[in-house]
């Protein structure tokens, strides 16, 4: 049995800010985990119209560090940052409607965040989007539509944009059914690390499906992703 799709519905983290002193205090501080003083330093910069720093503090509103943890703040702030096309911003506006979190849960105002960043070339933002078209969230379900998302998400190394892909070829999804690509992109996504691929690969060679079987390596690929979250490979 193999793993589903997966998609990269999480919150992606702070990022750099401009030079300024306050926006350098910000970063200083949240690189050196000193989450209080850098929600001062974000919020001053934030203040200013930063859309980094509002990004920033959107993110620690919605983790809760050096804040009280606070859904409707974040979604607030990262408003802020998503109108000025912050594109991490933009992602996470759209993961927060996803979840309903801070605002109701609402996937076709998802999927037009995602859009946005999306089009300005989010990796991450590419993912969730081809996500939205395959589950048909927000969105009239298209697998081609939703491949071709994945594939401009794997032109920048995405792992789970790989993963997605392999998936999409095993079950003839948007492309033709073929066990061989689909170990291919498997392959890709779990010498990246992805657990979920290292799974997949190792049932793959424990079934003969799209290479030849091999008990040896796919015990191999299960190993790794045991090691990795306690993973079904553990139990096979």
């Amino acid at each position: 049995m193999r793993y589903y799709l997966t998609v990269l519905f999480i919150l992606l983290a702070s990022c750099g800010l401009n030079a300024t002193a306050s926006a350098n205090d910000c970063s200083d501080a949240y690189s050196n985990e000193e989450y209080e003083r850098a929600a001062v330093a974000c919020r001053l910069s934030a203040d200013q119209g930063e859309a980094s720093a509002q990004f920033n503090l959107g993110s620690k509103y919605a983790e809760g560090r050096g804040v009280p943890l606070d859904d409707a703040v974040a979604v607030d702030w990262y408003r802020k940052a998503a109108e000025q096309g912050h594109a991490k911003a933009q992602a996470n506006l759209g993961l927060m409607y996803t979840e309903g979190r801070g605002v109701p849960l609402d996937h076709a105002v998802a999927v037009d965040w995602f859009r946005k960043a999306a089009d300005q070339g989010l990796a991450e933002a590419q993912v969730n989007l081809g996500w939205m078209y395959t589950s048909g969230r927000g969105v009239a379900q298209d697998h081609a539509v939703a491949v071709d998302w994945y594939r401009k998400a794997d032109e920048q190394g995405l792992a789970t944009a790989q993963y997605n892909l392999g998936w999409m070829y095993t079950k003839g999804r948007g492309v033709a059914q073929d066990d061989a690509v689909a170990v291919e992109w498997y392959r890709k996504a779990a010498e990246q690390g992805l657990a979920a691929a290292q799974y997949n690969l190792g049932w793959m060679y424990a079934n003969g499906e799209g290479v030849p079987q091999d008990d040896a390596v796919a015990v191999d690929w299960y190993r790794k992703a045991a090691n990795q979250q306690g993973l079904k490979g553990q139990y096979t």
